[in-house]
Parts: structure tokens; sequence; C-alpha cells
């Protein structure tokens, strides 16, 4: 069932602020302004049953990860700095992890978050500083980061380039890979976790010949795999294939479940100087990311690529930055 974090609101007298509740029916208006249905079983305050939380508009509530606990006031809550704090270090993490990885440390792992937070960008600092350290001593380059869909045998060929001591493949959005057995099998081989790792294609391939690939070779690399799937929430036939990639990996997720935790990503990278280059002021940039707060819902995603967006539009025009944001950036209601 659907949970939602009821950020402001009120039930009776009883105010309501940042609990969660399992969803019953969605927002709607009635002759005394706007309400959800949920189920306050589990919450501290209201009673056991369906009630009705009055709410402005869907502003004051969003949808949250099934795993979030149900709860009132006897619920922890992370505050603002916390959550920061939190994503802060998951991300010092990814970059401990990558260094580890082009050490051989780690064979291999797996990155999932939310798209457009940042996943891609950390590792591929972290590679990119790799690459220009081996370049100066005029060696080959060893660390790649493959983007988009790739075929089993496509896969065979990047795993052949990158299978030195030291070498680092990054798959980057390459989901199509997990849904096909012969890649699944590929990966599996590369990530296992005995002294010898032998990747092999067992099939006749005229491509192969041609470009001097051997049909099979010992894997000495690393892998590192970003994603926007949750391995373990993974259903069906799937599910077991994914659970064998996790045990060969180090599996970060990098916990952003929530509108809230998007949000504060966003304002955490503001904040570090992400917008410095527009040359806004310190209120300007406040008062974009108070909008984007205040319109969470209302975009068609909540992003680090969406702060960008705004951004660019804002310094377009700034007279007129938020009719555009709403006519291009905004789900039609």
């Amino acid at each position: 069932m659907q949970k939602v974090r009821v950020l402001t609101g009120q039930y009776g007298a009883t105010p309501i602020k940042d609990t969660v509740f399992k969803l019953e029916a969605p927002f709607k208006i009635g002759k005394k302004g706007g309400f959800i249905t949920v189920c306050g079983k589990d919450v501290v305050g209201v009673p056991d049953r369906k009630i009705r939380i009055k709410v402005e508009s869907p502003n004051s509530f969003e949808e949250v990860d099934v795993e979030t606990p149900v709860g009132g006031a006897n619920t922890k809550v992370e505050t603002d700095a916390q959550i920061i704090k939190r994503l802060r270090e998951r991300f010092e993490i990814l970059k401990d992890m990558t260094d580890a990885a082009i050490d051989g440390v780690v064979r291999g792992m797996v990155v999932t978050g939310p798209p457009g937070v940042g996943k891609s960008f950390g590792v591929e600092q972290v590679l990119d500083e790799a690459n220009v350290a081996t370049k100066l001593t005029n060696g080959k380059e060893k660390y790649g980061m493959e983007k988009g869909a790739a075929s089993a045998i496509g896969l065979y060929k990047l795993l052949y380039e990158y299978a030195e001591k030291g070498s680092v493949l990054v798959l980057d959005d390459c989901d199509t890979v997990l849904y096909d057995e012969t890649s699944l099998n590929l990966l599996k081989a590369a990530l296992d976790s005995g002294k010898k790792r032998k990747i092999s294609w067992k099939s006749e391939s005229r491509v192969l010949r041609q470009e001097g690939i051997p049909d099979d070779f010992e894997f000495k690399g690393s892998v590192i795999f970003i994603t926007n799937l949750k391995f373990e929430k993974a259903r069906g036939k799937i599910a077991d294939h994914l659970g064998a990639i996790m045990s060969r990996c180090h599996y970060l997720d990098l916990t952003m479940d929530t509108m809230r935790e998007k949000f504060l990503r966003c304002k955490q990278i503001v904040g570090d100087g992400m917008l410095d280059e527009y040359g806004f002021s310190k209120k300007e940039q406040e008062d974009l990311l108070e909008y984007i707060y205040v319109n969470r819902n209302k975009l068609r995603e909540l992003s680090l690529r969406m702060v960008t967006k705004i951004a660019d539009l804002k310094k377009m025009n700034p007279a007129k930055w938020k009719a555009y944001v709403e006519s291009t950036c905004m789900r039609r209601v």
C-alpha cells in the first residue's frame, strides 16, 4: 500500500506534522477544503481506523518509500541537517569505494539511487582524476564509462577491454544487461569471488575474430554498476539473478527515497557552489530553492538536472522565468 508523509495537516483539532500514514484515498476537495484519507493504525494521537486529514493542497504531503515506518509523535524523524549529513557521508563513501575499485580492492560495486542526484558524477570525477594521473606517466587509460544500452556481445568486448588488473569498467544506466541472461552470466563471471575469473563467449562470432578478441580470457579488473533500480526490491525471475550480482558486489544505496531527501540533496549541492557560475546573489539562490520546494510535487522530476534547467531559465529571463518553468518543467494537471 502507498504511504504518504503529511508535512502539514490537521485531524480535528490535532495538528499533524511530518507524519507517515498508509494512504487509503488520494487528495480530494470537499466542502471544507482539501483532504486525504489515510489509515490511523500505528500512529499515536489519532483513531485506529480510516480518517481524513485536512491538507491545504498536494504540496502539503509527499509520497514516501514503501519501507518507511508508519508513525506519529513517537516516531523519530531526522532533521534537515541530519539528512544532509547522511547524504554527504554516502557520497563520500561512493568516492572512497571508487578509489578502492581503482586499487583493485573492490572487484564489484552496485550504486543505486534516483535519477539526477549525482551518482555518475561522483564516480566519474574520481576516474577522471585517475586517468589524468595515468596520462602523466604515459600509461594507457584504464578506466572507462559505458552509458546506455549494451548488448551481450558488446558487454563481452567491454570486459575484455578493461580486463587488466587495476582497470575499472563503469556501466552507467545499462539496465538492459540485467534482463538478458547471457549478459547476467558474463557479469557474474566477472564479479566472481574466486582467484581466477574466466569469461568466455561460447557462440561462434565473426565480430570477435575480426577484432582479435579471444573467445575466453581472464578478467582481473573491477566493475561498477550505476542504476536507478533497487536490487533488493526486485520480484520474479530477475530477483534471483540480481541476488547473485548483489552477493558478488558491494551494494551502496544512496538512500534518497522521498521528495524531502531529493530536495535536501539539491539544497546541499547548491550550497556547495553548484549555481556560482550563474552569478546569482545568495537571495536569488534562496528564492530559486524556495520556488522548487513549493512546487516539488508539480515538477516532472526533482533532481540536480531540474535545478540546472530552472537556473538556466532564471538567467535567461529574470522577469518571466517562473512562467517558463510552469510551461516546460511542470506536469499538466
